[in-house]
């Protein structure tokens, strides 16, 4: 048994103890990869075919989707240590090009699994056919709340939200982004973000750096 695939067993054990059949767990180990992204590297890009379903074992990764006629970004969800990406796995399944981004939140690990595994285990292993249906349920879950911030949640409440998801997903309190960046990710105008984020520093909730902001709550 290699040393990698020794580490990837009991990353396994840590972060996914729901994925209990041992057999499945040595398969992983075998077949699958550790790879390592630096924050703010892209993991997969849009148009790309996946050919490898990442699960998460440190930091963070960001979610986005591009609108095809605007070139504009919305983020969608983080991925934590423990959880995969549902829109990875429906890509592979059928064979389509990404039609979304995923890129490191921060100095992040995975465990990279070839796609040509995903049909074999869903009925080979009642665990990993579990963890795929609830990582579907969870994630449809998170996309619904994107859609009701955006319908229902005036700016201010939105980026309160947002604020928060990446404190939570990252563990820091100092996010790196510009207004622009965020502004990106929420779907509106760098004005509106730059003058939210002013009086949210009035208010104490946020000190306000060069393309940095620490969140105080």
């Amino acid at each position: 048994m290699t040393t990698e695939t020794t580490d990837i067993l009991a990353l396994l054990q840590k972060h996914y103890p729901q994925l209990a059949e041992k057999e499945l767990q040595q398969e992983i180990a075998n077949v699958g990869k550790l790879m390592h992204f630096k924050a703010g590297e892209v993991i997969m890009d849009y148009g790309n075919y996946i050919k490898l379903v990442p699960l998460v074992v440190e930091g963070a990764v960001r979610v986005t989707r591009e609108d095809p006629e605007e070139g504009r970004e919305i983020l969608l969800y983080f991925l934590q240590p423990g959880e995969a990406c549902s829109m990875s796995f429906t890509c592979c399944m059928v064979n389509k090009k990404s039609e979304i981004r995923t890129e490191a939140e921060d100095d992040t690990s995975l465990i990279a699994i070839p796609i040509r595994y995903m049909d074999e285990w869903m009925t080979r292993y009642q665990s990993w056919k579990n963890f795929v249906m609830t990582t579907y349920d969870r994630k449809i879950l998170d996309l619904v709340k994107v859609v009701d911030s955006i319908s229902f949640k005036n700016l201010d409440k939105r980026m309160m939200e947002y604020l928060k998801k990446r404190v939570a997903a990252t563990g820091n309190r100092v996010l790196s982004s510009s207004h622009q960046d965020i502004a990106n990710d929420l779907n509106v105008t760098r004005e509106a973000v730059s003058r939210l984020l002013k009086n949210l520093e009035k208010e104490g909730i946020v000190k306000l750096g060069r393309n940095q902001l620490l969140f105080k709550k």
